[in-house]
């Protein structure tokens, strides 16, 4: 990946791990639910988006570079990725 790209990865991954300490601090402070679970829903909205980023990336760059050329073993690999990400 290109260092412009994983400096904007980085910070994402920065930004999910406070939703996270968030989510720790209410669980400590024994915090209403529905402030742990609206926490949660943006810790899993972000690691959806980032998941979604970097196959993204994955996919452009190892699946169909330039002289790549779309093949039933790629082809596989990509869903096997999808597989692995809608777990």
């Amino acid at each position: 990946m290109a260092s412009a790209k994983n400096t904007k990865l980085l910070q994402r991954i920065r930004r999910i791990r406070g939703q996270v300490d968030a989510v720790e601090r209410t669980l400590t402070e024994e915090d209403e639910c529905a402030n742990v679970l609206m926490l949660l829903a943006a810790v899993r909205g972000g690691i959806n988006g980032l998941m979604g980023e970097v196959m993204e990336d994955h996919i452009r760059l190892h699946l169909m570079g330039e002289k790549r050329e779309a093949t039933p073993e790629l082809a596989e690999d990509l869903i096997d990725l999808v597989r692995a990400y809608l777990k």
